[in-house]
């Protein structure tokens, strides 16, 4: 047993960082590890900007992975330094300071870098365990090569292949070997249960609204990058943080996404992927904030294609209105709510907070809105009052006269919670006026709040007449299939 693997850490999950220069195969190597495409992966070097992490398993053994961007410039270098460069590089230095192992990954068809030999003694001297992978080995000619790596001064060698997922298994056997173990006698926090448990929060909206700012404001950290650039964000990047409900901490995880814009101006592959990933980010969600700009020239087009997306999702949501510290007048902090509810009406559902990231306002308000939607996300409506409820409505209001007939409610029943979802039992659905329909869901929200969250109604014909399958049992003779 090595030094490394006697180590311990009291009741967190050790983690690995995945390092080197750019374009060598490092977030290919991390959905390789975690089993699923999550980091975009693209020939374009410097794709990965943020900090990307998932909880991965192997053989029993729990771990946090993280993929960082490229490190594209030598120390003290200056001149011919891409803008994004010098934010990349604190994004990797705060993984590498919160790692217990490094893997530094080569690209053997491109043989060894000076920059490789530059990511080699920042890391040794650092002083953390580092494996070197060799990646790209995708013939015999390529992995005949991986020994050059070798010349950076750590143990072993691994060769690896990702796009044949060849050698991962040996380099996992040594990841595992190398991390401290962990004690608890708790079931590790990061294992798929816990990501199932915990409330996922996912943040949207168009380009340059402060997103990321809003996801470092809530964490207290500068976890993301912040930009006056649109498009800084490109990956959707889950971040585990803690959320106060009902007296106790509930595990929560923020994901920041990138800005959508309309579909004809994405005009590249990584901003077709983001995209996709922010979709993706939404459809996964419990909750999502829409985030848009507190101006008052109103909403965009964006954002109303936007507010369709997650309106269609069926997702819990809360609008936050960002930048709200530019009008300090509460007049017009009212004028621009109402503008919001006029230009957003499929949003009416969702509550409204105004924020600003920047200077860290209102945001004890917003997560005391996103503890009250998880809250109604585990309200279930007993059978009995929910038709007191629906039977109340119709006799307060008759509904309209559609059709042949009127529309008659029979019975009712909650189907689901997260959305709220109701079936109606009615004479026929095609009665029922779609006015009535938006009033009866009113009536539920009137009685029940459902704060943040749609309420989705289905109405079904009641069968005029349900066969008994005892009845049906003898509705044939045994011998009646015989001929005679």
């Amino acid at each position: 047993m090595t030094e490394s693997s006697q180590r311990t850490v009291r009741g967190v999950l050790p983690t690995v960082a995945i390092v080197g220069r750019p374009n060598v195969g490092k977030s290919s190597l991390f959905n390789a590890i975690i089993g699923r495409r999550l980091s975009i992966v693209h020939e374009q070097s410097g794709v990965t900007r943020d900090r990307v992490a998932a909880p991965a398993s192997y053989r029993g053994r729990h771990f946090q992975l993280i993929d960082t961007g490229g490190l594209g410039m030598m120390i003290g270098e200056k001149r011919g330094v891409d803008v994004w460069d010098q934010a990349i590089a604190a994004q990797v230095e705060a993984a590498v300071e919160s790692a217990d192992l490094l893997i530094l990954v080569g690209n053997v068809q491109d043989g060894l870098q000076l920059l490789d030999e530059e990511a080699a003694r920042r890391l040794r001297s650092i002083g953390k365990p580092v494996l070197v992978v060799a990646n790209k080995c995708d013939n015999p000619a390529y992995a005949a090569h991986a020994d050059e790596f070798s010349a950076l001064g750590f143990s072993e060698v691994f060769p690896v292949s990702c796009l044949h997922r060849s050698g991962i298994g040996r380099l996992l056997d040594a990841v595992t070997a190398a991390l401290p173990a962990v004690e608890t006698s708790e079931p590790a926090p990061e294992t798929a249960a816990f990501a199932d448990a915990a409330f996922k929060i996912a943040v949207v909206g168009r380009p340059n609204v402060g997103k990321s700012s809003l996801v470092n404001a809530l964490l207290g950290e500068e976890r993301v990058m912040v930009s006056d650039v649109a498009g800084t964000t490109r990956d959707a990047i889950d971040i585990d943080f803690q959320l106060e409900y009902q007296g106790e901490m509930r595990p929560a995880v923020l994901v920041d996404t990138a800005g959508l814009r309309r579909r004809g101006k994405v005009d590249t592959v990584v901003e077709y992927f983001s995209a996709m990933r922010a979709q993706s980010a939404v459809e996964r969600a419990d909750l999502v904030l829409f985030v848009v700009e507190a101006s008052p020239d109103g909403v965009t087009a964006q954002d109303k294609h936007i507010a369709a997306m997650v309106e269609k999702s069926g997702k819990g949501c809360v609008l936050v209105a960002n930048k709200y510290d530019l009008f300090q007048d509460e007049h017009k902090i009212r004028a621009l709510e109402a503008e919001l509810r006029r230009t957003l009406p499929g949003m009416n559902y969702a509550p409204v907070v105004f924020v600003s990231a920047q200077e860290r306002r209102n945001l004890g308000t917003l997560l005391d809105l996103v503890a009250q939607v998880l809250e109604q996300t585990e309200l279930r409506v007993p059978t009995g009052v929910l038709n007191r409820v629906l039977a109340d409505a119709f006799e307060r209001r008759t509904p309209p006269v559609v059709g042949a007939a009127p529309l008659k409610l029979y019975y009712a029943s909650m189907t689901g919670a997260t959305p709220p979802k109701f079936l109606l039992f009615v004479n026929n659905p095609k009665y029922c006026a779609p006015n009535y329909l938006a009033y009866l869901r009113n009536a539920l929200r009137t009685a029940f709040d459902f704060t943040g969250l749609p309420i989705l109604m289905e109405l079904r014909a009641r069968p005029k007449k349900v066969e008994s399958f005892h009845s049906a049992g003898r509705s044939r003779s045994p011998r009646s299939g015989r001929k005679r």
